[in-house]
């Protein structure tokens, strides 16, 4: 099974709400994962309440902030637009999904973004 690397500045919101679709829809594709060059203590809370409120995913009980060394090695890097490059991490293919960050913004700029993730997700388990 292949393993998907979501990967973000701070691992807070983008890359968090990409790791939690990709466990959501692609969990019998490939394993999902997150993390960020740096980190924040926690998750974005409004990331964490829209992905409850629209899809019933709690993100705080499966998932944290994490740095790349925390993540195991993986097959696709993906990067949620935040001009992040990874050259500690080998890949097959690597992407740039060129994403807004939502944060510190209204709840429909938020929803806007989780569901161009969503599509992205689903456009991602087609190619794998």
């Amino acid at each position: 099974m292949k393993k998907v690397a979501f990967i973000c500045v701070h691992n807070s919101c983008r890359s968090q709400i990409a790791e939690a679709l990709g466990k959501y829809y692609g969990k019998d594709i490939f394993e999902s994962y997150s993390a960020g060059t740096e980190t924040k203590p926690q998750i974005n809370q409004d990331a964490v309440r829209l992905m409850k409120k629209i899809y019933g995913i709690n993100m705080e009980e499966s998932q944290k902030s994490k740095l790349l060394e925390n993540i195991p090695n993986v097959d696709i890097v993906i990067t949620m637009g935040c001009n992040v490059n990874c050259p500690n991490l080998p890949c097959e293919w690597r992407e740039d999904w060129g994403l807004e960050d939502p944060s510190g913004k209204s709840d429909e700029e938020f929803i806007k973004v989780i569901k161009e993730i969503d599509l992205k997700i689903r456009e991602l388990i087609k190619r794998i």
